[in-house]
C-alpha cells in the first residue's frame, strides 16, 4: 500500500481506501485489478491484495481504471484532498474484461 494510501471504515459501504495527504491529479495509485493468471507473477515488493478490493463506488468518482494490460491501475482523475475516500465509477468497466 503507498504510504498515501490507507484502508479504514467507510461511510459509503464497509472499509474503504483514503488519502493520508493531498494527492495531485493523474497520479498512479496503484494496482486495482490482476488477472488470475497473473498472479503468480506480481511485481516483487508490491501488496499481493489489490487496491480493487477495498475502494468504493461513486456517482461522482474522484479516480478511475486505466488498463495496462496485465492488470488495472487505478489513477486519481482530479486532485485528492487528505482524509478523501478514494472511489471509482463500477459502471465504467466490466469484469473479465481486458
Amino acid at each position: 500500500m503507498p504510504d498515501s494510501l490507507t484502508i479504514k471504515d467507510s461511510s459509503i459501504h464497509g472499509l474503504g481506501i483514503f488519502a493520508t495527504c493531498d494527492i495531485p491529479e493523474k497520479t498512479d495509485l496503484g494496482i486495482a485489478h490482476v488477472r488470475m493468471i497473473e498472479w503468480l507473477s506480481f511485481p516483487q515488493g508490491y501488496c499481493r491484495t489489490p487496491l480493487g478490493g477495498f475502494y468504493n463506488h461513486s456517482d461522482t468518482p474522484n479516480c478511475t481504471l486505466v488498463d495496462s494490460g496485465i492488470w488495472k491501475r487505478l489513477v486519481t482523475s482530479k486532485d485528492i484532498k487528505k482524509g478523501e475516500e478514494i472511489t471509482c465509477k463500477y459502471t465504467l468497466y466490466e469484469v473479465g474484461q481486458t
